[in-house]
């Protein structure tokens, strides 16, 4: 068993991720775009929400800081809160996040590591009070994780809101069971990312139907698919 999965991502019209790049618009701007996106989220109503090293990093905010005397870590699962309303789950597979506390935004943190991850790194976590789940091998296994996330925490519903790279990899393990994309009338430029990428692409791997398209306030649109592995 694993969470209902629901890919939700704000991007331009070309694409682009970062809305600090995008063009403005008569009918609205970052500021209203941003609004519409987490209502989307709030909405949804999901347990989780996950995304990668370098979007939680610009969370996290902390620095290395293991402790004095840590003995031998607990493998391959640390639950510091069973009990939390919502999770804040990072995909983390070498240790390189640092966490100044338990929870984002009240939140509570769980981060799944690769089977290669250092004792004082999980340590340093476990003396944070964050929960971790390691892979069985030195690349994270996501299947797994999420079935110890259902099993361990009672998840039932996540949002994956990472970059193009982890969105490629959960549509390409046939994880994903709807996207949610707004699009904002705006245009990017830059040459960014797509909102999904996967070595060797994705033919063959997922397709999607349509569930709703719907004009959103400041001229949006948000378009809903059922995933099909």
């Amino acid at each position: 068993m694993k969470p209902e999965i629901v890919c939700l991502m704000m991007s331009s019209l070309d694409g682009g991720l970062r809305p600090s790049k995008w063009t403005e618009s008569p009918d609205g701007g970052r500021r209203e775009w941003t609004a519409l996106y987490q209502k989307a989220h709030e909405d949804l109503q999901g347990d989780a929400w996950i995304v990668g090293r370098v979007t939680m990093a610009e969370m996290a905010k902390g620095e290395p800081h293991p402790p004095q005397a840590a003995g031998s870590a607990e493998r391959p699962n640390h639950f510091a809160d069973r009990e939390a309303t919502n999770y804040a789950i990072a995909l983390d597979t070498s240790g390189k996040l640092h966490f100044t506390r338990p929870d984002i935004d009240g939140d509570h943190v769980v981060v799944i590591l690769g089977s290669d991850v250092p004792d004082t790194h999980l340590a340093e976590l476990a003396a944070d009070g964050i929960s971790y789940i390691v892979s069985p091998s030195p690349e994270i296994d996501l299947s797994a994780a999420l079935g110890v996330l259902e099993q361990e925490l009672g998840i039932r519903k996540m949002l994956l809101e990472g970059g193009a790279a982890i969105n490629g990899a959960f549509f390409a393990a046939g994880l994903i069971d709807e996207f949610y994309l707004l699009v904002a009338p705006a245009l990017d430029g830059s040459g960014g990312q797509p909102v999904v990428t996967f070595d060797g692409g994705l033919a063959g791997k997922t397709r999607l139907s349509l569930i709703s398209a719907e004009t959103k306030d400041n001229g949006a649109v948000a378009l809903r698919y059922k995933v099909h592995a």
